[in-house]
């Protein structure tokens, strides 16, 4: 098998057209990995601080008693916040993930660099807990980690004088397949409607957070909504099959899982689902393609590397050390995706190199929404005045106009969407979040954009279910439709019985002096 691999090695190098492939690839994970550390920086501590609604320093002692000790729990789970978990450290470690994606996305990268970011965002994944469970965080960590052995060791420029490992792209490319056909199996195996055409009927309306143009595609006429379909089970079972074909099949491979993955862009506030889709998928092409998009500094700066390029013998042996690993991680991948049981977004290793994906194997019917309201009333009746809290991202006001927010991603936002599927005693951080309302609590306001009780906290908090859906655009002045179908969490206020004891029980803030 090494002596295969190295033969291998020696043809990729022969003819190596991969110098503005890397250069493109590594900006847009750059970008990816900017919004996933601002999306930390900005909500790390509110939800995974000391006070946070899920405390990390909690999980992290739950862990660590399970396995005996920091070390071997380290093992298991590897992050640097076994060690030190303080709130200005996560902080601090947050921004300098930013300032660091910000420097590849200028045009930066080696090895230490996309290390250390590939490290430090799976160190915060390891203990997001429920804010960190999605299928692009493993996603991003696998995409990051290949991207290591894309760059040269030292040399931090975006032209470097070290020739690209051909067989590094061909692992992205392998990503790339591996993701979408998964998507495309599952959708098949999980939702009568993606057979029957009818799932963007629904979907646009029921994904977790809509955006400008998410009612104009609701609304397009029931045929073309069934081509868009259609066009789906293209992009995901039949393209990805290209993407190890000869170069006119691959090239069109790519622009179809391109304009697929723009077209969802289009289509909704994704977080950075898509946008990290789009990395592998540009390994697909080279260079001949790629200049004819490129302005010209970026191509002749290629091309002058490419004449003075020095291969080094040591990467040979690292690639073909990069490939077996792989090949190996990939057993129980590919017998899950051909699996009857097929299972989304899971890793089989404790580094998340090589995992299984899969998006919307189910589409929702109808769209529920929790609102969370407030009240200063004193004793409730059926006159109380009732004020509800604005979320960034989620609707609430039926007027509120739909956000453009991706691939930023407001965490709280996306998790009281599965909530609204499912009963309170599943969610008990939203038990949490209502006993933080009614503390006015820093932290978890911030997580919002509105506060109906800016002054003094409210004397009881409730949280009612409502069925929303999309008013036509070009007939009404108001985004939603809605109705009241009751009350999800009956009202609680600091004195209801049993509810201090139960965030004492979980070792939350209590507000106890």
């Amino acid at each position: 098998m090494l002596k295969h691999a190295k033969i291998f090695l020696a043809r990729a190098a022969a003819k190596n057209d991969y110098w503005l492939t890397r250069f493109v690839m590594l900006r847009a994970l750059g970008f990816v990995y900017f919004f996933a550390f601002l999306s930390l920086a900005a909500q790390v501590i509110p939800l995974i601080g000391h006070n946070g609604l899920l405390p990390a320093d909690n999980f992290l002692a739950a862990v660590e008693n399970n396995f005996g000790s920091a070390a071997s729990a380290f093992q298991q789970l590897p992050t640097i916040f076994f060690f030190h978990s303080s709130d200005p450290f996560m902080q601090f470690m947050a921004w300098a993930g930013v300032a660091v994606s910000l420097a590849v996305v200028i045009g930066f990268a080696n090895v230490p660099i996309m290390s250390f970011l590939w490290f430090l965002y799976m160190s915060f994944v390891h203990i997001g807990q429920l804010w960190y469970g999605y299928g692009w965080e493993i996603q991003l960590l696998e995409t990051g980690f290949l991207a290591i052995f894309l760059c040269p060791l030292l040399d931090p420029r975006p032209f470097p004088r070290t020739p690209v490992p051909v067989p590094v792209i061909w692992l992205f490319r392998w990503l790339a397949f591996r993701f979408h056909l998964g998507s495309g199996l599952i959708k098949l195996r999980g939702d009568v409607c993606w057979r029957e055409l009818t799932c963007l009927f629904n979907h646009f309306e029921t994904q977790p957070i809509p955006n400008p143009l998410s009612p104009w595609f609701h609304f397009m006429p029931k045929f073309f909504l069934k081509l868009g379909v259609q066009f789906t089970h293209i992009a995901m079972l039949i393209a990805p099959f290209f993407a190890f074909g000869p170069r006119f099949l691959r090239i069109a491979s790519a622009i179809i899982l391109l304009s697929f993955q723009f077209i969802l862009i289009l289509g909704g506030n994704y977080s950075f689902l898509n946008w990290i889709t789009i990395v592998p998928v540009i390994a697909l092409f080279d260079d001949k393609f790629l200049r004819r998009f490129l302005p010209g500094f970026i191509t002749r700066r290629a091309d002058e590397a490419a004449r003075s390029a020095k291969p080094l013998k040591y990467r040979h042996f690292i690639s073909v050390a990069l490939v077996i690993a792989v090949i190996w991680l990939s057993i129980p991948v590919v017998q899950n995706l051909f699996s009857s049981s097929q299972v989304m977004n899971t890793s089989f290793n404790q580094l998340s190199i090589v995992n299984t994906y899969g998006a919307f194997g189910s589409v929702g019917r109808e769209r529920y929404e929790l609102v969370v309201e407030g009240t200063n009333d004193a004793v409730l009746t059926e006159n109380t005045v009732w004020k509800h809290y604005e979320f960034r991202a989620k609707p609430t006001s039926v007027n509120r106009a739909l956000p453009v927010i991706a691939p930023y991603q407001p965490r709280i936002d996306w998790q009281i969407w599965f909530a609204a599927m499912q009963r309170p005693e599943h969610n008990p951080w939203l038990v949490h979040l209502v006993w933080k309302f009614l503390h006015n609590d820093e932290g978890a306001l911030s997580l919002i954009s509105y506060n109906p009780f800016p002054d003094a906290p409210p004397r009881f908090i409730r949280i009612d279910i409502y069925r929303y859906e999309f008013a036509e655009p070009w007939k009404e002045d108001a985004v939603w439709k809605r109705q009241r179908l009751g009350t999800w969490l009956p009202a609680l206020s600091m004195e209801t019985p049993g509810l201090g004891d139960f965030i004492r029980s979980n070792n939350w803030n209590s507000y106890e002096s």
